[in-house]
C-alpha cells in the first residue's frame, strides 16, 4: 500500500533564484524502511521538512505531496501531527519540558487524550524503551543519547504510521548511535511503521534499509536496494565515499567488481577477507614528531550544581605544539563541559590550566577560539558576511576582507556570503562557523562535533584545511564521535570516563586496541589473517594483495 509519495515536487527558497528541490518523483509503501543519503545542501532536509507539512519552510512549491494517496495539504492538521512523526538532528531542539514525564505527556495532552488513556500509553511505550528510571529526571540533565530517545517516544506516542528522522545519530557516541538503529529496526520489523532516515553515517544502515534513496544536486539519482545503489556509485566522483566501509574496502583490492557480491556488513567482509592472501607491503611505519606540551591540565574538577556528582573529577591533559588532539566518550560524560573550561566559559573549580607553561589570564581569544555544538549559537547578524565583519572589527584584523574571502574559498561556501545564517544547512552552517572562529588566527582551535551534518566529500575537504592551518602553526583539540573521521585524521586521541581522561595514545594504537571505540575497517581486519589496519588508506599502504591468475 502506497503511504507517501511526491510528483514533478521542487522547491525554491524566498530571494532566490536557484532551486533547492528539482523535479522530485518517487513512492514509498507501507513499512518500508527507507535511508535517504547525499551531499550536504543537496536538499535533504527540505524534503523532509515538507512531508512535514506544518514545518515546511517557506518559498515556492511545485508539484505534489501526496499521503495515503490523498494531498497533504487535504488532511486535517490532527491527522498529520499523530501520523507523520518527525525526529529532528538536534535533541536539543525538540523537548520542550522540564522533566521527561512532562515531555512525554506534551503531545498526548496537545491532542486531547484523556489521563486514562495517557497513562495506560505512558506505562506501556516506558516499559518497551525502558525508560522508567529517566521518567522523573529534568530533561535538561540527559545526555544526548536519552534525549534522542525521549524525542523518539515523544513521537511514538502519538501512534504515527511514518517517521521522520533528520540525522538523528549525528550527536551520538558510537554505541548510542547503534542502539537508536537498532531500536527503529525494531519498529519497523515488528510494529510495520514506515521510516524515512536522512543521514550521513552510514555504516550501520545499508544493513537495516530495505531501499536507499542518493539525492544529489536536489534530484533523486537513484532509488534502489542497498546492494544495488553499491553498484551504482562504485565510480562516483564524490557519493561514492557514502559507500560502507566493508564495500569499498573489497572495491580496493578486488578486481572485476561487477560480477561479484559486494560485501555490505562487516560479516561479509571478513568473509571475504579469508578468501585473500594478503602480505605486509614494505612501507616504513610512520613516527610521529613529538612537540613540546602546549596545553597542560592538571587535577580538574567541576560540577554545575553543589551535592550532585563532579561531571569532570581529577582530570588531566596534556596537549602538544601542533598536534590534532581528539577526545572521545560516551554522551553525557563531559566532554563538551571539558572544552568550555579550556576556552574560559566555565571556571572550574579545583586544578589549574597552563598555556606554554603559564596561566591564561584575560588574553583568551589571543590563544584560544572555540566553536560549539551548535554552530547557530555562533552567529548573531543577518548575513555571513555582516557576521566575519563584526568580528573583524571587535579583534581589529588586519586585512580582514581578504581573509574572510580567503576563508570562504578555502571552505566553499563563497556564494554563501549573503545568506541568513538560519538558511543554512546544517553542514554549511558548520563550516561558516568554524571560519568565524579562525579569523582571530588562534594558537589552539577547540572544536565541538565539527562534522556533525558534514557529508564525506565535505569531511575530506574539513580535514585539508585543517591539516594545512596545523602545519602553519595551529594545534586543535577536538571533541568528536565520528570515530572514522578521528581515526583518519587526528594524531593522538584520548578516552574521557566517569570524569577523567583514562588513557591518552597514538590514534592508530588507540583505535587498534578497541573493541566498540573503533572503525569499521578495524573490525573487519582485527582477527583476520591480513595485517590489521583501522583506515582503508593505512590498508592502502600496508596491504599487498596476492592476485591468482
Amino acid at each position: 500500500m502506497e503511504i507517501l509519495s511526491m510528483e514533478n515536487v521542487g522547491f525554491t527558497y524566498p530571494d532566490s533564484n536557484e532551486e533547492v528541490l528539482k523535479s522530485i518523483n518517487f513512492t514509498i509503501h507501507k513499512g518500508d524502511f527507507i535511508v535517504l543519503c547525499g551531499s550536504s545542501g543537496s536538499g535533504k532536509s527540505t524534503l523532509l521538512r515538507l512531508i512535514k507539512h506544518d514545518l515546511a519552510p517557506h518559498g515556492d512549491l511545485q508539484g505534489d505531496i501526496y499521503y495515503k494517496e490523498k494531498r497533504l495539504e487535504d488532511h486535517s492538521p490532527i491527522r498529520r501531527a499523530k501520523e507523520i512523526g518527525m525526529v529532528f538532528q538536534d535533541p536539543e531542539n525538540q523537548i520542550v519540558m522540564d522533566t521527561v514525564m512532562n515531555e512525554l505527556l506534551f503531545g498526548l495532552e496537545n491532542m486531547g487524550y484523556s489521563t486514562p488513556e495517557m497513562n495506560k500509553k505512558i506505562a506501556e511505550m516506558t516499559q518497551f524503551f525502558g525508560l522508567n528510571g529517566l521518567l522523573k529526571k529534568k530533561t535538561d540533565e540527559l545526555s544526548g543519547g536519552e534525549k534522542q530517545l525521549v524525542n523518539l517516544v515523544s513521537v511514538l506516542l502519538l501512534d504515527p504510521d511514518i517517521i521522520l528522522l533528520d540525522e538523528p545519530t549525528s550527536q551520538l557516541d558510537p554505541i548510542a548511535a547503534k542502539e537508536f538503529i537498532y531500536t527503529l529496526e525494531r519498529l519497523n520489523d515488528e510494529f510495520g511503521i514506515t521510516v524515512l532516515i536522512v543521514e550521513h553515517r552510514l555504516e550501520d544502515l545499508f544493513t537495516v534499509a530495505e531501499y536507499v534513496m542518493v539525492m544529489d544536486e536536489g534530484r533523486i539519482s537513484y532509488i534502489d536496494m542497498p546492494e544495488e545503489v553499491v553498484k551504482k556509485l562504485i565510480n562516483h566522483p564524490t557519493l561514492s565515499r557514502f559507500l560502507p566501509s566493508a564495500s569499498r574496502i573489497f572495491l580496493n583490492f578486488s578486481e572485476s567488481n561487477e560480477s561479484k557480491q559486494i560485501p555490505i556488513t562487516v560479516k561479509e567482509a571478513q568473509g571475504w577477507l579469508e578468501t585473500q592472501v594478503i602480505h605486509p607491503s614494505k612501507t616504513m611505519e610512520k613516527t610521529r614528531d613529538v612537540n613540546k606540551n602546549i596545553l597542560k591540565l592538571k587535577e580538574i574538577d567541576f560540577q554545575y550544581v553543589k551535592r550532585v556528582p563532579p561531571v569532570l573529577h581529577n582530570l588531566s591533559l596534556n596537549v602538544c605544539k601542533g598536534e590534532w588532539h581528539a577526545i572521545l566518550g560516551a554522551n553525557g560524560t563531559g566532554k563538551s563541559t571539558l572544552l568550555k573550561i579550556i576556552a574560559g566559559l566555565l571556571k572550574h573549580q579545583h586544578g589549574s590550566i597552563k598555556y606554554d607553561g603559564k596561566k591564561i589570564k584575560n588574553n583568551y581569544h589571543e590563544i584560544v577560539s572555540y566553536l560549539p555544538q551548535n554552530p547557530a549559537l555562533y552567529f548573531v547578524q543577518d548575513t555571513l558576511m555582516k557576521e566575519y565583519r563584526m568580528l573583524a572589527r571587535h579583534f581589529q584584523i588586519e586585512n580582514a576582507n581578504e581573509k574572510i574571502s580567503q576563508l570562504l574559498n578555502q571552505f566553499q561556501i563563497y556564494d554563501l556570503k549573503d545568506r541568513h545564517p538560519h538558511d543554512l544547512s546544517g553542514g554549511q552552517l558548520q563550516k561558516a562557523a568554524l571560519i568565524g572562529t579562525l579569523l582571530t588566527q588562534p594558537a589552539i582551535l577547540l572544536i565541538d562535533e565539527p562534522t556533525k551534518g558534514l557529508d564525506p566529500e565535505s569531511k575530506s575537504r574539513l580535514a585539508e584545511v585543517l591539516r594545512t592551518l596545523i602545519k602553519d602553526g595551529l594545534t586543535i583539540v577536538m571533541v568528536t564521535h565520528d570515530v572514522e573521521f578521528a581515526a583518519s585524521y587526528s594524531s593522538r586521541s584520548s578516552l574521557l570516563f566517569q570524569g577523567q581522561i583514562t588513557t591518552t595514545e597514538d590514534t592508530r594504537k588507540f583505535f587498534k586496541e578497541n573493541m566498540y571505540y573503533t572503525t569499521t575497517v578495524n573490525r573487519i581486519t582485527r582477527k583476520s589473517n591480513a595485517p590489521s589496519v583501522i583506515t582503508i588508506e593505512e590498508a592502502n599502504e600496508k596491504w599487498h594483495v596476492q592476485k591468482d591468475y
